[in-house]
């Protein structure tokens, strides 16, 4: 993965009490955060996690950007506390970007990942609107919509804003039906962590075979075995690209100890006490040479 600041969302309104995810969606989300937050920052270390809930009676900033595993905990177990309400996606999302705008780092790549197990009260015309604004500031959106909703039109708003968003294939969205599998069980085998390598399919799934440097694999088969795999796969590549440019600074840096600056081995003082390399001795040379000369004619 590259370096990157991203921003979660948490659905923490009063559908993610449901029970269809043991033991209900919140905790579902709760456990699929702890995994998204590991596959960013051991893919690269510099990279950085906010948290932010939607739900309530507004969205609210529990953890900015950080790389601090606790912070991002504790954001969580506090929000438990205040499900309730409906979701507030729009205003969650464009909070998010301010949140991105203020990284310390500019040269993160900016991401949001948003988690939806809800309705959605925001019509399509203003999410595709706010999906322009988002895909101007270069900003990518991963959506992951969860649990068993009655409403099909939520998934139907989600595809309009990923399909205005998008770029080169940087923003998804992933829809995962209930099962008996762990949401961070299945996230694990989507492109929102297995990155471009690996496609989707039916429900927003990934399909057996990734890019996973050769191996005949199906991540779907071992969800730990891929997650493993690719942040394995990042690290030697991150450590490649290192070694590469060392080399290359050692390479420049004998290069330049090479080259000898003019009368680096020249002594300070001549032969007179006078400074070398001032000619002042030579001109006085010159100049009583030029004299006799005119004194003999």
């Amino acid at each position: 993965m590259p370096l990157q600041a991203v921003m979660i969302i948490v659905d923490n309104s009063e559908s993610s009490r449901n029970g269809d995810y043991q033991p209900s969606r919140f905790d579902a989300q709760a456990d699929a955060i702890n995994i998204v937050f590991e596959s960013i920052t051991q893919s690269n270390p510099e990279s950085s996690v906010g948290l932010m809930s939607m739900g309530g009676k507004g969205p609210e900033v529990l953890s900015t950007l950080t790389t601090e595993r606790g912070k991002l905990l504790d954001g969580l177990h506090r929000t438990k506390k205040k499900i309730s309400g409906s979701s507030h996606l729009a205003t969650g999302i464009q909070i998010a970007s301010l949140a991105l705008k203020h990284r310390q780092n500019k040269s993160q790549r900016q991401r949001i990942i948003v988690f939806v197990c809800s309705p959605v009260a925001d019509d399509e015309k203003k999410l595709v609107s706010l999906a322009k604004k988002m895909k101007k500031g270069n900003i990518d959106i991963d959506f992951v919509l969860f649990g068993d909703l009655d409403e099909d039109d939520v998934q139907k708003k989600l595809e309009a804003f990923n399909n205005t968003v998008k770029t080169n294939e940087n923003s998804h969205l992933v829809v995962i039906p209930p099962s008996g599998k762990l949401l961070s069980d299945q996230l694990i085998t989507t492109p929102i962590l297995l990155g471009e390598g690996a496609a989707g399919s039916g429900g927003g799934m990934a399909e057996a075979g990734g890019d996973f440097g050769g191996f005949d694999f199906d991540p779907s088969a071992d969800p730990e075995l891929a997650l493993a795999l690719r942040m394995s796969m990042d690290e030697e590549n991150a450590r490649q690209a290192k070694q590469a440019k060392e080399e290359e600074d050692a390479s420049k840096k004998t290069t330049l100890e090479g080259i000898e600056e003019e009368g680096e081995n020249q002594p300070l003082l001549n032969e007179q006490g006078e400074p070398s390399g001032s000619g002042s001795f030579e001109k006085k040379k010159d100049g009583k040479k030029d004299d006799d000369k005119m004194d003999t004619s």
